[in-house]
């Protein structure tokens, strides 16, 4: 499917500047709270990926990725984020298009009923800056988001106004997610299972990912993750100009730096 072997590129482009940002202002992301800012919170992550894999599918086909943001949250529950990564899928689909970083930014408000039973509900803008050919359909991506939250379980509903990652009239696409989040009690490690399914306003291109790994707390900030990925997505439609099918089953591991 060329619209989404065109969307591939634009995530490696965003994640280089903001690792720059983290180097230049530890002083932010560390700062601690006083009488009068205790009900602000700061905070920043770097990570290294094996892979980018976004929803299942392949962002940096196949390559390592850099990634990285920063979090501000209020006591009251609201909170606003940015988060980056360097990409290839835009590129590894159409040459003309230059557009190697995603930036994500999103805010919104999280709360709880009570006990273990949680809500978040929000907005979440994807935007990838680059050079793209005249009649081109742009991957910027607009997405409102509700979950529910359990103990370590939630179930999140995103749906798309727009247009869905460079796909062409696939706007009202929605994604469903199903995760947990499972403390395991021992050697610090968290088991982390997830299922979720893509539909797309478009012909043979909705689909389903899922993924379990296990993430270890490293302490003083550092966690390890790894993961086995897998999708059934339409090899037609997700075949990128390369030849790479995105969709395909891979070991995943990352290194992660929160501050």
């Amino acid at each position: 499917m060329p619209v989404l072997r065109q969307t591939a590129t634009a995530l490696l482009a965003c994640s280089v500047p903001a690792l720059l940002m983290f180097a230049a202002m530890p002083a932010m992301a560390q700062s601690q709270p006083d009488a009068e800012t205790s009900a602000h919170t700061f905070t920043a992550n770097v990570s290294l990926a094996t892979d980018y894999r976004y929803r299942g599918l392949m962002q940096t086909n196949r390559q390592p990725a850099i990634q990285g943001g920063f979090d501000y949250s209020h006591s009251s529950g609201f909170y606003l984020g940015n988060w980056n990564s360097s990409i290839s899928w835009l590129g590894d689909s159409n040459a003309e298009v230059s557009a190697p970083i995603e930036m994500d930014f999103y805010g919104g408000y999280k709360g709880s009923f009570g006990g273990d039973l949680s809500y978040d509900i929000g907005v979440l803008q994807y935007y990838y800056p680059g050079d793209y050919p005249a009649n081109y359909t742009r991957p910027y991506t607009t997405e409102v988001y509700a979950g529910l939250g359990y103990g370590p379980v939630t179930l999140k509903y995103s749906y798309a106004p727009t247009n869905l990652f460079g796909f062409a009239d696939s706007k009202h696409s929605w994604y469903i997610d199903l995760s947990a989040n499972v403390p395991l009690n021992f050697w610090d490690l968290t088991l982390n299972t997830h299922v979720g399914y893509q539909k797309v306003q478009v012909a043979d291109a909705s689909y389903v990912d899922w993924k379990i790994g296990l993430t270890k707390d490293l302490g003083k900030g550092f966690s390890l993750a790894v993961a086995y990925i897998d999708t059934n997505a339409d090899k037609a439609v997700y075949t990128n100009a390369k030849g790479r099918y995105m969709g395909r089953g891979t070991a995943w591991a990352s290194l992660t730096k929160t501050f």
